[in-house]
């Protein structure tokens, strides 16, 4: 097939470049390198199996007159700072509203078919009174980014139904590992190393979230993307997590720990969330994922120890 990837530079989207480029796709990234990094995909690039277009989907012109017709596309463009969109709630509906209606408007252009969008279990249902979280929960976001993909969502469901498409969303948890800049294991690594004896953390410590490393995440998203030609519904969602979740103070520990540090002071900025619209607790069922046959392959802590190396490596490279 031949398969455009918005935002395939970026974290998660490199990483699915390098799984669909060993099933012998063609593959397209578009990106405007705000966030992502070429370097990430670079290899791929030299070899000729990936086509690379740096540009911004929200880009009419070369939406809907320049990019030719491909047989899928999964969307994973996006501004990713949720804390950021607070402040900045432009930000966020520029590039996840605007930029999603863009891709909309070049599948019903091309009459594209499929689609597979990346969207945000940690934002999207707010606060909820029930743990786990089901993909039928009502959507409560508390920050503008949560919003912006919630509103995303409900323009993907009107263009399955109305265009015949058939696209489906994976809600995520909070996603890490290797080729992540931002994120709260990216920060602590990074202040520990500046200060091994003392961490200043958001919040109280208590908030307690879902973490799943990237290449389990691929591992979900390419089993959804392999059903939605087959899925009975024209739009569908999956939530895409662990069923393990952890405080930011075990998170804490477990970095320190993985670092080789002892006895790190906590100072705390106090609060029960770590900024306005940080959702304090998050962990989603993903049994209907389960049911595609997904098996998390990676714990927390080995995730963490990948990460680590990775980190380590670049500040040494």
């Amino acid at each position: 097939m031949k398969i455009l990837i918005t935002g395939g530079a970026g974290f998660i989207g490199s990483h699915l470049v390098d799984a669909l480029v060993t099933q012998n796709h063609h593959i397209m990234v578009i990106d405007s390198l705000i966030d992502g990094h070429l370097s990430n995909i670079q290899s791929h690039i030299d070899s000729g199996i990936c086509e690379f277009i740096q540009a911004d989907i929200r880009d009419r012109k070369i939406m809907l007159e320049e990019l030719p017709k491909v047989d899928m596309i999964f969307h994973f463009a996006a501004d990713p700072d949720v804390r950021n969109s607070v402040p900045n709630p432009m930000s966020s509906y520029d590039h996840n509203m605007n930029g999603t209606m863009m891709i909309l408007e070049y599948m019903r252009a091309h009459n594209i078919k499929k689609m597979l969008f990346a969207s945000s279990g940690g934002t999207i249902y707010g606060e909820v009174d029930e743990y786990p979280i089901f993909e039928k929960t009502q959507f409560h976001p508390i920050s503008p980014y949560g919003a912006s993909k919630a509103g995303a969502e409900m323009y993907l469901s009107a263009y399955a139904h109305s265009y015949g498409f058939k696209i489906a969303s994976v809600r995520f948890a909070n996603i890490f590992g290797e080729r992540s800049r931002h994120g709260v294991g990216w920060d602590f690594y990074h202040h520990l190393k500046e200060n091994p004896y003392e961490l200043t953390i958001l919040g109280d410590g208590t908030q307690q979230k879902s973490y799943m490393h990237v290449s389990d995440a691929i591992q979900a998203v390419l089993l959804v993307s392999e059903q939605i030609e087959n899925q009975k519904k024209p739009y569908d969602a999956f939530n895409v997590g662990s069923e393990s979740w952890y405080t930011v103070d075990e998170i804490a520990q477990i970095y320190e720990r993985e670092m080789g540090l002892e006895n790190v002071n906590h100072q705390y900025t106090g609060g029960s969330r770590g900024w306005v619209g940080d959702v304090a607790k998050m962990l989603l069922s993903i049994d209907k994922l389960k049911g595609l046959g997904f098996k998390e392959q990676v714990t927390f802590t080995e995730g963490v120890h990948r990460y680590v190396n990775w980190m380590e490596n670049l500040t040494h490279s």
